[in-house]
């Protein structure tokens, strides 16, 4: 197993490169040249990428970070090796014992969700309040915004692309008036409803920060209150009426239902009530 000398700029070019063509989106990019990076940054300037030293930086990162970061991170760090033709370098993955249940701490409720809608109406941010409901109602995840168009409210229906696959996503007819009031408001024609004063599509960082700053006024806890927590609470409470997880699955763009499973875990507290109302202690 031979030694690698390290073209930092050519390798992470080439790699760069591979994920584009791979059509990960613009978040996974990042992510991953950072990932990468860390790793660069670990063997050092002039070091060589060989299989110990890929196994000492799993060492490193057990010991330093949580296991589902880590094995995020390691995720990153093989993709690269791999496609860097580095692949007998790969490390194996942390196990990960499977939670059962969602900490309480980082689960929105629904009564949560609605103080975070009316603090957002309140403070008059109509655009941050149609956001979390569009998010919310449909499931999309917040990268998906911009497929939320002015031509989607007329058929009720946006069409996502995404990662070469495509969905329908339904609209709810209420979430469609309420837009339709909105793009009349802001005099929106055509294309991309969510969009900035010069047509970008809003920022992920601007929508988490406006939803942050509402945690205050609504009485949420800051650690439950992300984007991404109201595409949970959407496939949790699409469950619960229909238990239709491969269903579920098609809703949220999954290509495996293993991922849908997290998506659907209730919180403890509610698990104990379930397991408590099977009445099979019978007693001494």
């Amino acid at each position: 197993m031979g030694e690698r000398k390290i073209d930092k700029s050519r390798m992470l070019r080439q790699f760069e490169q591979e994920l584009r063509e791979s059509e990960k989106s613009k978040a996974t990019i990042d992510k991953y040249l950072r990932d990468v990076l860390r790793f660069m940054e670990f063997i050092g300037e002039g070091g060589e990428i060989t299989k110990d030293s890929v196994i000492a930086y799993k060492q490193y990162l057990s010991e330093s970070y949580a296991v589902t970061s880590a094995n995020s991170m390691l995720a990153a760090i093989n993709n690269f090796l791999r496609m860097t033709g580095c692949a007998d370098c790969a490390v194996k993955f942390f196990k990960v014992q499977p939670t059962a249940f969602r900490a309480k701490e980082k689960e929105l409720t629904r009564d949560e969700y609605v103080r975070l809608v009316e603090a957002a109406k309140k403070k008059g941010k109509k655009c941050l309040s149609l956001i979390m409901q569009t998010i919310c109602a449909t499931g999309i995840r917040i990268s998906e915004l911009r497929f939320i168009t002015v031509e989607a409210l007329h058929v009720r229906q946006a069409r996502v692309s995404l990662k070469g696959k495509t969905r329908i996503v339904i609209l709810p007819m209420e979430l469609c008036r309420e837009l339709k009031r909105y793009i009349r408001e802001k005099k929106i024609t055509s294309g991309s409803i969510f969009v900035t004063r010069t047509g970008n599509p809003i920022d992920r960082s601007n929508i988490l920060h406006g939803m942050k700053s509402l945690c205050e006024a609504a009485n949420v806890l800051r650690s439950k209150v992300s984007p991404h927590n109201l595409r949970h609470l959407f496939a949790l409470t699409f469950y619960k009426v229909e238990r239709d997880i491969c269903h579920l699955a098609d809703l949220l763009g999954h290509s495996n239902v293993n991922t849908t499973r997290i998506y659907t875990m209730v919180s403890c507290e509610e698990q104990e009530q379930q397991i408590e109302c099977l009445g099979l202690f019978i007693g001494t």
